[in-house]
């Protein structure tokens, strides 16, 4: 019997970080949708008493949420030295903002986003460790 043995590729570091990006923003869509079925969450957004219940906290909240969505694309386009250091940096302050938002969203029905925060951690934790251990280039000089 012949053994099969499928085909792998080396993946570049920036689709890598892109790729872990898309996946986080796309669970903060979902983690946001679904809590719109949490009970009195759509009547706090309809009365004016829910947490962005001003202009300037939705424009904070647009603009933090507006960050892991431009990291997609600049993970692929921004150079190896800044690259790295936006994905540290971001991916630190991500993973601390979603530990606390499943340490402070524990109850029944919001265990979907502790389920989502502690996903969302572990990816951007990932994101940090791929980002900390950039892939070195060999100095062709020293090779000749």
């Amino acid at each position: 019997m012949k053994k099969t043995i499928l085909e792998d590729f080396k993946i570049n570091a920036k689709i890598k970080l892109a790729f872990l990006w898309a996946s986080v923003t796309f669970l903060y869509l979902y983690g946001d949708y679904f809590e719109l079925y949490v009970p009195g969450k759509t009547a706090g957004i309809i009365d004016g008493s829910s947490l962005l219940n001003n202009p300037q906290k939705l424009f904070l909240a647009s603009l933090l949420l507006a960050i892991p969505a431009l990291m997609v694309g600049l993970s692929v386009s921004l150079k190896p030295i800044i690259n790295k250091w936006l994905n540290i940096i971001f991916g630190l302050f991500f993973t601390a903002i979603m530990l606390l938002i499943a340490v402070t969203s524990i109850s029944e029905w919001r265990s979907f986003y502790v389920l989502y925060a502690i996903i969302e951690s572990i990816l951007t934790s990932i994101i940090v460790w791929k980002a900390f251990n950039w892939p070195k280039q060999t100095n062709l000089q020293e090779t000749i």
